[in-house]
């Protein structure tokens, strides 16, 4: 039997328990940093398993188990799931619906855990046919800047063993159960959280006159930052300016003192990142002072991008065709989401890779961060059994320089 045959065979015998986790874990939904029962769950389910190297607390609620085969010192790859939920009300009538108000696992975190201990139950069993260790990383806080990942490489989760890659997973309902998708290069954007404080003078709107108005002077900056990516950003840099949160809080007859704006800034480049946010500065509070009135301009750096390494990435889909076949291995594009880790991918070698979970002929076809979310749960099988298998593959190649 082949390594792939005998992981599909220990991937389909556990199935059933891999399901229930991830119900468990849907059911039991936590915010970012607030995981404690999720933890206490991961530690308790992986000791279960035989693991006696597991490792709780590492930025607050992370928790990070290794497995080692035989030489253990040879090499490390890192398997990463990330266990926060969001702060959405389940609209969805399952048994297993979210019985914490307001919270859910709508971006199927739960998924990405309940696959990794599966994962880590089938690489368990198989300690005896690898060389190197696998190093496995359960972390909090995806969903919140400055994102979970970036505080436990802070805390050292990337050393003692250092991993010559990491790779990760992420469900995505448009593409059908049964497939995954690769991108090599850059893959996800860069994510900055603007606001904009604009200060003026109120007063009765049927004497503008009088007033300084933070309306107007508002709407030409939202008008006018718009240049920054039509006029400034070179066409073949993906970018997005986008502004969803806009606060005037007059009436017909009233104009506000204060309007407050909220938006997001996206790219694909680093350098134009930082260029980005100067001239977004500049122009704003210019109009403004132009205008007679006051702009407060603050950007909350996000996430980086996220940059797949492409010998790593390549190896990796090369090993999940001869695991799915061909035709369930597809090619994905840019993605201008984000994704807290990338900060892996600025440290060591990484691929992130899509898991497809969607199945509209069920009903299931609602996209991640809304309340109707759910995934066909058929794709936990593969959740589990390729990432063993990508593990232990990658265990069997050369370490290689970061790009």
């Amino acid at each position: 039997m082949s390594l792939a045959e005998e992981i599909k065979t220990l991937a389909s015998q556990q199935a059933q328990e891999v399901t229930s986790l991830r119900r468990h874990l849907h059911a039991h939904p936590e915010l970012s940093f607030e995981e404690y029962n999720t933890s206490a769950f991961i530690a308790e389910t992986l000791e279960s398993f035989g693991l006696k190297d597991v490792c709780k607390g590492i930025a607050k609620t992370g928790v990070v188990a290794t497995i080692q085969g035989n030489h253990p010192g040879k090499k490390t790859i890192a398997l990463r799931a990330d266990i926060d939920a969001l702060p959405i009300t389940e609209q969805n009538e399952v048994p297993y619906k979210s019985k914490n108000p307001g919270v859910m696992h709508a971006c199927g975190h739960d998924v990405h855990t309940a696959s990794l201990l599966g994962a880590a139950k089938i690489l368990n069993t198989l300690r005896d046919k690898f060389e190197g260790t696998v190093k496995l990383i359960f972390q909090p806080g995806e969903e919140k800047i400055p994102g979970g990942a970036s505080i436990m490489i802070k805390e050292g989760v990337l050393e003692n063993p250092a991993p010559a890659a990491i790779i990760g997973q992420h469900v995505m309902p448009s593409i059908p159960a049964g497939k995954v998708g690769f991108k090599s290069g850059m893959y996800m954007a860069s994510a900055d959280e603007i606001y904009i404080t604009v200060k003026g003078k109120g007063g009765h709107a049927a004497m503008p006159d009088k007033n300084t108005d933070p309306v107007l002077i508002a709407a030409h900056i939202l008008v006018a930052l718009q240049q920054i990516i039509s006029r400034h950003c070179d066409p073949r840099t993906p970018s997005v300016l986008s502004f969803g949160k806009v606060i005037a809080n007059g009436a017909t007859n009233i104009i506000p003192d204060v309007v407050k704006i909220e938006g997001t800034f996206r790219t694909l480049d680093e350098k134009w990142r930082a260029e980005a946010h100067k001239k977004m500065v500049k122009m704003a509070q210019g109009i403004a002072e132009a205008m007679g009135a006051v702009c407060e301009f603050t950007i909350l750096n996000g996430y980086p991008f996220l940059y797949n390494e492409p010998l790593l990435t390549n190896r990796a889909k090369q090993f999940a065709i001869d695991y799915l076949g061909a035709d369930n291995v597809i090619d994905l594009d840019i993605w201008m989401a984000a994704e807290d880790f990338a900060y892996y991918s600025q440290k060591t070698n990484a691929c992130f890779y899509r898991l497809g979970t969607g199945n509209p002929e069920k009903g299931i076809s609602s996209g991640v961060h809304t309340p109707t979310f759910d995934i066909d749960e058929s794709a936990l099988e593969i959740g589990s059994g390729l990432m063993a298998y990508l593990a232990i593959e990658e265990l069997t190649h050369e370490v290689v320089s970061q790009s």
